[in-house]
């Protein structure tokens, strides 16, 4: 799966996705997704299959979880192992669960 594909797939869950950060923020409950880091296996000197770890963030203005299982479910439909972890962010007023996603080849 491509970064292009995985923003495609966010998309069709039905909340607005954005890269990073939005300009200003829609209402909650939105999506940002963000590459963090690649885990690149390496072979003979040389990045063999490209490992790139991406992080999915999830807003919300209370405990959703409806819009969490709506993630969960599309992670799932794409065959995407996921690790979550959530925060409450005091300064925005919002919660933000965080699924960590691994692109092998994209």
């Amino acid at each position: 799966m491509t970064q292009t594909e995985l923003l495609q797939e966010l998309r069709a869950i039905g909340y607005p996705v954005a890269y990073s950060h939005f300009k200003s923020s829609p209402p909650p409950p939105y999506l940002v997704y963000l590459f963090a880091y690649n885990n690149d296996l390496q072979a003979d000197n040389m990045n063999y299959a490209e490992i790139s770890n991406f992080q999915i963030e999830l807003y919300t203005a209370i405990k959703d979880l409806t819009a969490e299982k709506a993630v969960q479910d599309k992670l799932k439909e794409l065959k995407l192992p996921y690790r979550k972890s959530g925060t409450w962010i005091e300064g925005e007023g919002l919660f933000q669960i965080m699924y960590e996603i691994q692109l092998i080849g994209g």
